[in-house]
């Protein structure tokens, strides 16, 4: 006996699940199928089996999200670097007024001068950690106050230098950046005011820019291990490093981005067009079925159905690759059940 519409209509709901869930829709439970009925009847077999929900999607493999460089300060730009630079602590990155502005690392702006002892504020001490770094070292007892020993350090660096008027720091003269990156864009041009955006930096590390919608990325997080295909065939192991903000305004569909870190150093390609799969739940040695063997009950739950038209309760778990997860009285590796695929 075939299988009744409903029963067609519950299966095919069910094969458009791609995660852990319910069916959608009912069905009324089916008429008994005779044993020696029908000769088109598709059997299939409850396997034991690993599951896993998993997907392939596009991403952009480069250096990660830019950040911009905004200078601080008054005159003229006089020089820029090219794409590509290397900017780290203690460098210079461009000139003003012909003079040399120094990077150093942190997230305050130098907003204001520090020239005198007795300033006390965030700027100090991180003008104080970077000189230590730098192997300047002072004996302020209090880390965010400026002191002798605080300008006698700035000035012993920026007269190993050649800085100007060594022993105070004027806004202008550094432009503070968050850590070590490289130039990934360059927006200013000689002659603009040096007050302004003028260049882009990103991470010096490899890393794949996955573009994605708020739902699809709802099971990822930070640390979720991933395999990134690269457009040679290689595939390499990856970790999720950060997803960014969501971002839609008006009728724009909500995006975000999550960002992919290599296990290791992707040195083939400098931006090409990659794959990642993110695996994000797998069930190990489950029983489980085609999508298509599943039947959803209409007084609720769901069920397998022997050849002979006998339904066996199932508790559904995963579906992942066309397969179910299923449990339950009855059930076992090898129990033959109907299916439609």
């Amino acid at each position: 006996m075939r299988r009744s519409r409903a029963i067609a209509g519950a299966v095919a709901a069910a094969t458009l699940i791609g995660g852990a869930g319910g069916l959608l829709g009912l069905r009324e439970r089916p008429a008994a199928v005779a044993a020696t009925g029908d000769p088109t009847l598709a059997t299939t077999a409850v396997r034991r089996t690993d599951l896993s929900d998993s997907r392939l999607v596009a991403g952009t493999l480069g250096y990660g999200a830019p950040h911009a460089v905004k200078g601080t300060g008054s005159g003229l730009v006089t020089k820029l670097p090219p794409v590509g630079t290397k900017v780290a602590r203690g460098t210079v990155l461009y000139r003003v007024d012909d003079q040399p502005v120094v990077v150093l690392y942190g997230d305050t702006p130098l907003f204001r001068p520090i020239d005198k002892p007795g300033i006390t504020g965030r700027d100090v001490r991180e003008l104080r950690h970077n000189l230590t770094a730098l192997g300047y070292h002072s004996t302020a007892r209090e880390g965010d106050v400026s002191d002798a020993s605080v300008l006698d350090a700035l000035k012993r660096w920026q007269k190993d230098l050649k800085l100007p008027a060594p022993g105070a720091l004027r806004p202008g003269q550094a432009v503070v950046v968050t850590g070590a990156g490289r130039v990934s864009a360059v927006t200013a041009e000689p002659g603009d005011p040096a007050g302004g955006p003028l260049l882009s930096i990103t991470s010096t590390a490899k890393a794949v820019t996955v573009p994605m919608s708020p739902t699809d990325a709802s099971g990822l997080r930070k640390g979720l291990r991933v395999a990134i295909t690269l457009p040679d065939g290689k595939a390499v192991p990856g970790r999720v490093s950060g997803l960014s903000a969501v971002v839609g305004t008006g009728d724009e569909q909500p995006k975000m981005n999550v960002f992919v870190r290599p296990d290791k150093p992707v040195s083939s390609f400098d931006s090409a067009p990659v794959q990642v799969r993110f695996t994000t739940i797998t069930r190990k040695g489950v029983l489980a079925v085609p999508v298509g063997a599943l039947i959803a009950l209409r007084e609720g739950g769901y069920a397998v159905q022997r050849p002979d038209g006998s339904l066996i309760a199932a508790t559904v778990g995963l579906f992942a690759g066309g397969m179910v997860e299923i449990s339950g009285p009855g059930l076992a590796a090898g129990t033959t059940v109907v299916t439609t695929s």
